[in-house]
């Protein structure tokens, strides 16, 4: 076998062993999902979601002030009481959220908007603490609130869809990627369409899963926890192919120099948000501040030229927020 194919599958190991809830990588056909029964009709919610990249506006008294005071029994003044913000993270996936094998430091995009939003409390961008988690676990662990395991808030390229408004709260889109397809160099074909009767890993717990079996209904779907889970399976030669964020995939592409991801148009637009607890709509609004001031001062981009822009190839423009939702 090549030695740089052998450092490639080392990379992607060593990155699994670091991220939490990975399991065991058995290429187990997951079956597709039952069309479920129609729902019976129900009271109407008070907020519609028409819009789901609607958030809370930043509160109208002023943007964040790093290390200033904050409203008494607010989410945030509850948060500095504590020491620190505890956030839900990906450590294996590539330039989001990763954990860098020589520092040991978690790094990336994802992590960048958590930063921010630590100095905008503390004045001090390191008190934070990273708790790693996997696809399935980021609206458990905002729902659990302050019981054992919960976190603040959650940045590990969370799509923002109605479904989990009705679990979470987001913030305002930080970032717009897009589903697409890896496969190995040698391999011609292209899109999902052309892979019908293969296995095609997703990650577990995330809209790629649906939107994959959507594109072509004859794939054989397989999952895991993690990025890197996926990855493996690819390396090992389980799955002919991985079907993700390209965002991900750029950086499995990075990791794997016989990997490609295919000029096929992506199947999907994935916007990203920052998961909160959806009672604090206080901290919503907070953080929403937070991003503005990251897209208006050039902290967002500079985030995006160092981490995504080198694997992307496109430059980076900042989604414009889209405010109005009201509080239920």
């Amino acid at each position: 076998m090549n030695k740089t194919r052998l450092i490639a599958g080392s990379l992607a190991l060593l990155f699994a062993a670091t991220a939490c809830g990975s399991g065991s990588y058995d290429a187990t056909p997951v079956p597709v999902k039952p069309t479920p029964a129609p729902a019976k009709p129900g009271t109407p919610p008070v907020q519609d979601c028409d819009n789901p990249l609607q958030s809370y506006a930043p509160d109208p008294a002023g943007l964040p002030v790093p290390g200033g005071t904050m409203p008494a029994e607010s989410t945030m003044a509850k948060i500095k009481s504590h020491g620190r913000l505890v956030a839900g993270v990906s450590a294996d996936s590539l330039n989001l959220g990763s954990r860098n094998p020589l520092t040991g430091e978690i790094e990336g995009f994802d992590i960048d908007m958590i930063k921010a939003v630590a100095k905008a409390i503390f004045g001090d961008e390191t008190k934070v603490e990273l708790r790693v988690i996997s696809s399935p676990q980021r609206l458990p662990v905002l729902a659990a609130r302050r019981q054992p395991g919960a976190v603040d808030i959650v940045a590990r390229n969370m799509t923002i869809n109605c479904a989990r408004w009705k679990e979470i709260a987001f913030s305002a889109e930080y970032y717009r990627s897009g589903q697409k397809l890896l496969v190995r160099n040698d391999m011609k074909a292209e899109s999902l369409a052309e892979l019908s009767g293969q296995k095609v890993c997703t990650p577990a717990g995330s809209t790629s899963y649906d939107n994959m079996v959507k594109a072509n209904p004859e794939i054989i779907p397989v999952t895991a926890d993690t990025d890197t889970g996926c990855l493996v399976l690819f390396q090992q030669g389980k799955v002919v192919g991985i079907s993700g964020d390209d965002t991900v995939l750029a950086g499995d592409a990075a990791q794997d120099p016989y990997a490609r991801v295919t000029k096929a148009l992506k199947i999907s637009d994935e916007p990203y948000g920052l998961g909160i607890n959806k009672d604090q709509v206080d901290f919503v609004r907070f953080v929403n501040g937070v991003l503005a001031q990251m897209k208006a001062d050039g902290r967002w981009k500079a985030s995006y030229d160092k981490w995504l822009l080198p694997n992307l190839k496109v430059p980076g423009v900042p989604p414009v927020p889209v405010y109005g939702r009201v509080e239920e």
